[in-house]
């Protein structure tokens, strides 16, 4: 009788793979073994050909919630066979080439259990599965087995062994398994170190109390599953604005979570997409339009028409707001741009004068996991952010990456991820922030040496930034000396382009395509800073073909901060200032920028002082902004005029084609490089704000002027280099109208157009650009 060696790789660890091959076997009368070992699952079977054929067929179309087979082959096993029935054997620690399957959010069996006063696991806030629970945030290496986890600190009592061991169970061979009597526990302390008496309120437990704390208007830090947040009332504008200063997050948009879709309803527009995204084992924060049904307290998201929520996703969240039937603000547990906290004694030393209260556990959190962001823009999902639920999922590569080494990219300097290359995959580290701040960058070092360790993985190549200031550049090079390995300088806006294409499944050989790289800035191959680049590019190499004006960046970074320094900069750059002095005095912009020093700005500007020219569009977005009055004077994180100037957008203008509704551009050429001039735009705006166009208006007149001058680009560049593909890419396309604007044009025109879903069009997507760029010259250099 045939006997086989069954092969399967992918999110096959931790997921209930190996009771779902057990069932199957057994319903197809086959005998053999199943067992994880570093590859992922190998299956040992005994039958007819028929048979295994059939078990092999239902293995691919009957998989647990979580599991994903990247690949399965089968061999002719020939090795000694002593099975008489079908068996689950132990795992096999060998070299690593499974993977990490992300957390999960509680499954409907476990919500339903949890609230059962029936069930042994009624109102344990660490029930879990292997369809849900904690997977990224507990494990130390691989197999994804119980003693490699922070649940090895928990000795597992007769009952939960008994489930853990039932092949008919959902929890067979769940690793977190775990209940009142075994498991971890939850407790509640007082941040000034008095005791917690019941008497303070009513309630079941100390879970229970959180809800009424939060209902008084008290801060709460609640330890969950990647890490500590802080959670308060959404609707008390007092408690919201007490959080806000302090935490020192003055204006970023708070995250929130709600009980259930029909309290976020009330709040919020929701389509079925975005309702798919938030009840998913993912569930990620979902951006979602504001309604005008009930308003939530104003501080929670200032000058946004979006509000980020998500569902519960952890028994603990959902027992919290068993009773809350309103909104609640759950943002990290940090200082603005820190790491979140992720254990009980750092929390109470630096979240004691931000929280009144801490809702702490026992479980402890190996790997510090932030919230994943998405958006739905059209049909298709943007990933703004991604961590929890998402990674450290692999994505698959085009095809002919087949033969790549193994590869480490660094990524950026903000909004950081790095990236493992192996075996034509690509592995993403959750969101890691921006490594300015000491302690993210210490983070990063030990996610990094995490990851490495975990997969086993042993670089042959070290892709980075070609910044020579990026803490992850020099880190990058620092690797390479002290393991004597190569380092792949990859310029920022192509490694954009190419992270586009590569989740686009654009194959390693394919022509290049027409890449459009908008954002803040990145390091240029001629040394200046770029940020609004069309480039010619494969994965190999590129040629820039156009760029928007550099205009300087006065007082360097504070012109991130500052958006009236843009301004000045592009009017100065326009040869508009003298014009302004003549005829728009009566103009605010104009009062408020004749009060500042503009000798000095000149003076910085002719001397290239400190004021880098740049071609960012991003720049360009705040100078606008500042100009029509929206965050003139600072912004406390980078972008937020940008953000705010669109949530204004003036939708009936928007959706007008009258020519005299959008802004213009001029076009010129030097050294051989097309050049978008902003000159023509902001002489319109300024004859608008002379007379009193609305700030919507003008910001719907920008976006649509914007965008057709990049159309306009496109059509020439494209048919005059012979390409029928454009890449969009970068931070500012992260702006809904921008991105919908120029992609419902272009596809117009005929063209296809290419956009990100699986990573951020940001610089958390930039380590897969720079890994694959690597991977494709040392495909070519061999």
């Amino acid at each position: 009788m045939p006997t086989e060696e069954i092969r399967v790789c992918g999110t096959v660890q931790g997921v209930g793979f190996r009771p779902t091959v057990y069932r199957l076997a057994k319903a197809c009368g086959l005998n053999g073994d199943v067992c994880n070992d570093g590859q992922g699952v190998l299956i040992r079977v005994s039958g007819s050909e028929e048979v295994i054929s059939e078990f092999v067929s239902r293995l691919q179309t009957e998989l647990p919630p979580l599991a994903r087979i990247n690949q399965l082959t089968r061999t002719i096993y020939e090795g000694e066979f002593k099975f008489d029935n079908f068996v689950i054997s132990t795992s096999v620690s060998n070299a690593i080439h499974t993977e990490i399957t992300p957390d999960a959010a509680t499954c409907p069996q476990c919500q339903k259990e949890i609230f059962d006063p029936f069930s042994r696991f009624y109102r344990y806030p660490f029930t879990n599965c292997t369809h849900c629970g904690p997977r990224l945030s507990i494990i130390r290496a691989i197999p994804y087995d119980r003693c490699n986890t922070s649940m090895s600190a928990f000795a597992i009592c007769s009952e939960c062994a008994g489930e853990y061991h039932d092949v008919e169970n959902r929890r067979f061979h769940a690793q977190p398994v775990a209940c009142h009597i075994c498991g971890p526990a939850a407790w509640l302390e007082r941040a000034d170190g008095k005791s917690v008496t019941a008497s303070m309120f009513s309630m079941l437990d100390d879970v229970d109390a959180v809800c009424s704390l939060l209902q008084k208007g008290e801060i709460v830090a609640i330890k969950g599953l990647g890490g500590i947040h802080l959670a308060c009332d959404a609707t008390q504008e007092t408690v919201v604005q007490k959080l806000r200063q302090r935490k020192k997050r003055y204006h970023k948009p708070f995250a929130l979570m709600a009980r259930d879709i029909e309290i976020i309803e009330q709040y919020c527009i929701v389509n079925a997409k975005e309702k798919e995204l938030l009840t998913s084992s993912a569930a990620p924060i979902v951006l979602l339009q504001a309604s005008d049904k009930k308003q939530l307290a104003s501080s929670v998201a200032l000058g946004q028409n979006t509000l980020g929520f998500m569902l519960p996703y952890t028994p603990l969240h959902h027992l919290i707001l068993r009773r809350m039937n309103r909104p609640i603000v759950l943002t990290s547990g940090n200082l603005a741009d820190e790491p979140q906290c992720i254990d009980n004694d750092e929390a109470r030393e630096k979240l004691r004068t931000i929280a009144d209260y801490f809702l702490f556990h026992n479980r402890e959190i190996i790997n510090r996991v932030d919230d994943s962001v998405v958006r739905v823009i059209g049909d298709k999902v943007q990933t703004i952010r991604r961590a929890r639920g998402y990674a450290p999922a692999s994505i698959s590569l085009p095809p002919g990456f087949h033969k790549v080494p193994q590869i480490l990219a660094m990524g950026s300097e903000l909004k950081n991820t790095f990236c493992l290359l192996r075996e034509e995959k690509a592995i993403l580290s959750q969101h890691l922030g921006d490594l300015e701040n000491a302690a993210a960058f210490n983070t990063y070092q030990d996610t990094l040496n995490l990851y490495l360790n975990l997969f086993e993985h042993q670089p042959e190549i070290i892709a980075i930034d070609k910044h020579p200031e990026y803490l992850s550049s020099k880190l990058g090079k620092e690797l390479a000396n002290t393991n004597k390995i190569k380092v792949y300088p990859v310029q920022h806006h192509h490694a954009h382009i190419a992270a586009c294409m590569a989740e686009n499944e654009i194959p390693l050989d394919s022509p290049p395509v027409l890449g459009i790289a908008l954002d803040g800035l990145g390091y240029g191959n001629d040394g200046k800073l770029w940020g609004g680049e069309f480039l010619l590019a494969d994965y190999r190499k590129f040629k820039q073909l156009a760029t928007f004006k550099p205009v300087a960046m006065i007082g360097g970074e504070q012109a991130i901060y500052q958006p009236w320094r843009n301004t000045y900069a592009q009017l100065v750059a326009a040869n508009l200032w003298d014009d302004c002095e003549q005829k728009y005095t009566d103009l605010e912009i104009f009062k408020f920028l004749k009060n500042k020093p503009l000798k000095l700005l000149n003076q910085l500007i002719e001397k290239g002082i400190n004021s880098p020219p740049a071609s960012s569009v991003g720049r360009l977005f705040d100078a606008v902004a500042a100009a029509i009055g929206i965050y003139r004077d600072e912004c406390s994180y980078e972008g937020q005029a940008a953000i705010a100037m669109e949530a204004i957008v003036d939708v009936s203008s928007l959706n007008n084609d009258k020519e005299t509704l959008i802004y213009p551009f001029s076009f010129s050429i030097s050294d051989s490089i097309y050049c978008i001039d902003s000159r023509p735009m902001w002489q319109a705006l300024l004859d608008d704000l002379q007379q009193q166009i609305s700030q919507p208006v003008m910001a719907a007149k920008f976006h649509k002027g914007l965008a057709n001058a990049i159309v306009e680009m496109v059509k020439h560049l494209c048919q005059e280099n012979l390409i029928n593909q454009v890449a969009l890419t970068g931070g500012v396309f992260q702006n809904c109208v921008l991105l919908q604007q120029v992609s419902k044009r272009l596809e117009t025109l005929g063209i296809k157009v290419l956009t990100h879903s699986l990573v951020p069009a940001n610089d958390g997507g930039l380590s897969l650009g720079q890994a694959v760029i690597a991977a494709a010259k040392l495909i070519h250099e061999s």
